[in-house]
């Protein structure tokens, strides 16, 4: 008996460009599954180089999570300044 297969997207912006990657993976497959299979670290080597953070459709998730179909996984980039900090020196310049 053949394999379920379900389909997700992998998602990856850079300031310059976004990327979204279709796949059929196994039914059961994780967040972590489908970025490796996505090829998007090879493409991205910067990710590799970071604490990866992932989640699905703008919720952060756990990368064992298991997938569901249409489901989509963005890879996030970490943050350049914390979101606290820059507020403050806007206020700050005003």
């Amino acid at each position: 008996m053949a394999e379920a297969l379900i389909d997700v997207e992998v998602a990856y912006a850079t300031p310059e460009q976004q990327v979204i990657v279709i796949l059929k993976l196994p039914e059961g497959a994780t967040v972590v599954q489908a970025i490796q299979a996505s090829e998007l670290l090879n493409r991205f080597p910067e990710i590799e180089g970071t604490d990866l953070k992932a989640g699905i459709y703008g919720s952060v998730c756990k990368l064992d999570q298991p997938l569901k179909q249409a489901d989509r996984v963005e890879i996030y980039r970490p943050l350049i300044q914390d979101p606290k900090e820059a507020r403050r020196k806007r206020a700050a310049k005003e």
